[in-house]
């Protein structure tokens, strides 16, 4: 990836903010600073985007989206939301794929103030520090889409993941069982896997039950195979909950493998209601959030920002709910 504005301020020991002063010679700039600035210039070999520097004071009606993975199975009902709602307020949409990882997401960002975006739409596994200096550098009406901020610095649309995976350990207690395993990354405590995790934890306890780990080097369909039929011995328990679907499916897999029926011998819940979930057999019961509502509500949110219009709470917390299927019904094939 070529050098962007990022770059340039972190090599430089400044602002994004100052790294534009000096290109555009639009305030006053202490020497030294100047010449720090242009020294990580031609080091980086860094090319201002003309057209960009061009707009600086006009807005381009385009918003910024950066997503950990354009591919997962939700992430397309996410976008369309946020583009239909782009449309109805005349804005185009970038859409970036940072694979979820740091520097990539904080190179975007940067590329995305060098195209002059009037806002972000953000996504990430999780919100860090660098985030939000990043965040503080570009100076952009930003909303976080799926990504928690426990502080509630920033703007943000998501669901109670902890408040979910406690529903879904009463739901299978319903349903007679009492030794409920959880499969997913460890992570840290305010990712999505994180808040899972918490919220399944406090419900088993609270239950009087021995929480279950099941831990994953990632969270899709070969990680979790290979965790269920390397760590768990099938027999000590009677329901899984999955921090995803595709571990779902995984945790589903290895079960059938072993020779136990499911919902029979045990039940297993996903998380996210995506298409994945119908195409298994059993059909897999999972929590269902509203995948459209994050990115229109996000987008909707921005707008706000961008109009100046009012905004009642920076935190919005969309409904969940148990979309019950075959898995953990008895009376279905």
């Amino acid at each position: 990836m070529s050098a962007t504005i990022y770059d340039v301020a972190r090599e430089a020991g400044v602002s994004m903010a100052t790294v534009s002063r000096v290109l555009n010679d639009t305030a006053v700039v202490k020497e030294e600073t100047k010449k720090r600035v242009q020294d990580a210039i031609a080091k980086l070999s860094y090319r201002p985007n003309a057209v960009a520097r061009g707009l600086a004071s006009k807005k381009t009606k385009t918003v910024g989206v950066i997503v950990p993975d354009v591919s997962a199975a939700f992430m397309a009902e996410v976008v369309r939301g946020i583009e239909d709602v782009a449309r109805m307020y005349n804005y185009h949409i970038i859409l970036c794929n940072s694979d979820g990882m740091l520097q990539r997401e904080i190179d975007l960002v940067g590329t995305m103030w060098e195209k002059q975006v009037d806002g972000l739409v953000f996504m990430s596994p999780a919100l860090l520090p660098e985030h939000i200096q990043t965040f503080e550098e570009a100076q952009l009406p930003i909303v976080l889409c799926r990504t928690d901020d426990p502080e509630r610095r920033i703007p943000s649309v998501n669901i109670d993941n902890a408040c979910a995976s406690r529903d879904a350990v009463a739901f299978l207690r319903e349903r007679g069982a009492s030794r409920i395993a959880f499969i997913g990354d460890r992570t840290g405590d305010q990712t999505l896997t994180g808040l899972r995790r918490e919220g399944y934890e406090e419900a088993v306890l609270r239950a009087g039950l021995v929480p279950v780990f099941i831990d994953t080097a990632a969270g899709d369909y070969a990680s979790g195979l290979l965790a269920v039929r390397t760590q768990l011995s099938i027999e000590t328990v009677d329901a899984l909950i999955a921090a995803n679907d595709e571990l779902a499916i995984a945790a589903l897999h290895a079960c059938q493998d072993a020779g136990k029926r499911v919902p029979d011998d045990i039940l297993i819940i996903g998380f996210d209601n995506t298409k994945l979930t119908q195409m298994a057999r059993p059909a897999l019961t999972t929590i269902a959030q509203p995948m459209y509502d994050y990115g229109a509500v996000a987008m909707r949110f921005l707008t706000k920002l961008l109009r100046d219009e009012p905004v009642d709470t920076y935190s919005v917390v969309l409904p969940h709910h148990i979309a019950e299927a075959a898995s953990t019904r008895f009376h279905l094939a």
